[in-house]
């Protein structure tokens, strides 16, 4: 089970970290992705962490901005947003996929997703 957490309204160029944190024993062994959903649109990749090295990859719309990092000991994986754009604004999926496969940016990729968080961008 993923649960999300940390969204909210905040102005723009402002920051929020979203946590997602993770129930069962395999957390350390997944890697694990953030997407997210804006309103009439399809849910798009945002940023991805491997399992193993704690590699990481993001799309082009937030490198610089976002920073996705895990902890395995919480089983908690975050999103650090900064300098947050009102094209921001979407609800937010963290997901993760079966364990011991490699980072992915395909929805299709990954096994369990939570419920969503709403990030609300103000002008």
């Amino acid at each position: 089970q993923l649960v999300e957490s940390g969204g909210g309204l905040v102005q723009a160029g402002g920051s929020l970290r979203l946590s997602c944190a993770a129930s069962g024993r395999s957390f350390s062994s997944r890697s694990m992705g953030w997407f997210r959903q804006a309103p009439g649109k399809e849910r798009e990749f945002v940023a991805a962490i491997s399992w193993i090295g704690g590699s990481t990859y993001y799309a082009d719309s937030v490198k610089g901005r976002f920073t996705i990092s895990r902890d395995n000991v919480k089983s908690t994986v975050y999103l650090q947003m900064n300098s947050l754009k009102p094209e921001d604004t979407a609800v937010y999926y963290c997901a993760a996929r079966d364990p011991n496969m490699d980072m992915s940016t395909q929805t299709s990729g990954y096994a369990y997703w939570g419920q969503g968080t709403q990030v609300t961008l103000s002008s």
